[in-house]
């Protein structure tokens, strides 16, 4: 039997579908690639608010992501107690600040040349709850460096290029796509800079019957 085969078989069965509980594009589609059998309702947690007050009491970045990931999964979780939901979040994490989303592009382009020349970290953290109760979790992190000679006109030119995908993750960047330019050094797990400790979820997946070994 075929991989493609084998995710049709778990795909058709829905009390092995996991519930994403993020509106995100890219996670929906690295489950999707991945065969993972999957359902997609976004939480309608309050993420800003949240992050405010963490920051507030000094949280560090893998905290922020930590609690960002199992609120997301624990509001599901509500409406489907019986069920596998999945919460994820990803932080970047540059010295002791951390980034979000830069919500225009002066905004992204201040990020970028903050990053210039250093490394920051991405750190992704997902969680699992079944019937309000925390039953997996895992986090991972990538190291990242933005290139000390890319110049304010290549940013620029990244940004006119990049258009409005540059504001769909923290730094202003995509490493997916034309943003892999702006590095000189990456370090980590692909699907960890995307926003999903993947492999460690497959792993569980498997181990807990939702996905064929």
């Amino acid at each position: 039997m075929t991989v493609a085969e084998l995710s049709q078989r778990v795909i058709g069965s829905p009390e092995r579908k996991v519930i994403l509980a993020s509106a995100s594009y890219t996670r929906r589609t690295l489950l999707e690639a991945a065969g993972v059998p999957h359902l997609v309702e976004p939480s309608r947690v309050d993420e800003d608010e949240l992050k405010m007050s963490l920051r507030a009491e000094g949280a560090p970045a893998v905290d922020i992501a930590e609690v960002l990931a199992e609120a997301k999964a624990m509001y599901v979780s509500r409406k489907h107690p019986d069920a596998m939901v999945l919460g994820a979040d990803q932080v970047l994490a540059f010295g002791q600040e951390t980034f979000d989303k830069p919500i225009d592009r002066k905004d992204a382009f201040m990020q970028l040349r903050r990053l210039r020349g250093h490394h920051h970290e991405l750190i992704s953290y997902a969680v699992i709850v079944r019937g309000g109760n925390r039953i997996w979790q895992a986090v991972d992190r990538a190291r990242l460096i933005v290139r000390a000679d890319a110049s304010d006109e290549f940013l620029n030119a990244y940004l006119d290029a990049a258009g409005e995908d540059a504001f769909n993750g923290p730094g202003g960047y995509r490493v997916e796509s034309l943003g892999a330019q702006l590095f000189s050094a990456i370090v980590g797990s692909h699907y960890t800079i995307l926003g999903l400790p993947l492999l460690a979820l497959l792993d569980y997946l498997r181990a807990n019957g939702i996905l064929e070994t």
